[in-house]
């Protein structure tokens, strides 16, 4: 039985990860995968496969935090449909070819993997580092090329890809509001595609824990993924009320501490 220690800052940052999800378009998995794996070593579950236990488990949660950022999103009727259609294949695809995967990737290589996904979001919020708008929009190849490509980061690192597909639609001059929007509805199919292949893929590996089905930790899952559907709507709610600069960088220092908190773990073998 779980005790409050480890039940109130899960079920905080479950909170927190669907606020933000709401808020910025993302699937809240960088904020979900240090959580997970605080949990899992307090009650004393680490080894090899705790990092894939961490980004499956987020995956899994996304499946949910994902789904009611994009309802309320599309009831606001700011989804651009037409990237979806675009895009989502290749985002599926990518997800599920990257999930299935990844259990040949060391532990370490998605740890540093992660790292240097917090710090590049961290600086490109920070010090506003867009790149310049496209000329004209990118057609439906190129459109469904950068589905795959954020489909397959997105499976390694246990996010939603919504700092990835964000950036790359203001590029394509879609206005930020709509950007985060179509977002939302963008990293549901990364989080179905990425939870089901770190289901299979770790299905009858040996030596996880109990109450692990693949590498989904089902407490976690329950917590986590309750939380973030109570507070995706309010976030959503308040990226349509307020300037979205000053979240931009509150939200750049908040990878810096969690790329930082992860560094340092590595560092010193927690």
């Amino acid at each position: 039985m779980w005790s409050m220690e480890v039940l109130l800052p899960l079920a905080a940052v479950g909170a927190a990860a669907g606020f933000l999800a709401g808020l910025l378009g993302i699937g809240g998995g960088a904020v979900t995968v240090p959580i997970v794996l605080w949990s899992l070593g307090r009650q004393g579950i680490s080894g090899e496969h705790g990092q894939h236990l961490a980004v499956g488990t987020s995956m899994a949660v996304m499946v949910f935090t994902t789904f009611s950022s994009a309802w309320a999103q599309q009831k606001k009727g700011a989804v651009r449909w037409e990237f979806v259609r675009r895009m989502a294949p290749g985002l599926v695809a990518g997800s599920l070819l990257g999930s299935l995967v990844s259990n040949r990737i060391p532990t370490f290589g998605l740890q540093v993997l992660f790292i240097v996904f917090c710090y590049s979001v961290a600086a490109k919020n920070l010090f506003q580092l867009n790149p310049r708008p496209a000329a004209e929009l990118p057609g439906g190849r190129v459109q469904a090329g950068a589905g795959g490509l954020f489909g397959l980061l997105s499976s390694w690192v246990g996010i939603g890809g919504g700092s990835l597909s964000v950036p790359f639609m203001m590029y394509c001059r879609v206005p930020v509001h709509q950007a985060v929007a179509t977002s939302s509805v963008l990293a549901w199919p990364i989080a179905v595609a990425g939870a089901l292949g770190y289901l299979l893929s770790g299905w009858n590996v040996p030596g996880l824990p109990a109450g692990a089905v693949g590498f989904w930790y089902v407490p976690c899952i329950v917590v986590l993924g309750a939380c973030t559907v109570l507070f995706a709507p309010l976030g959503v709610k308040a990226a349509h009320h307020l300037p979205p600069a000053g979240l931009k960088r509150a939200f750049g220092m908040l990878m810096v501490v969690i790329g930082s908190q992860m560094l340092w773990k590595l560092l010193h073998g927690v």
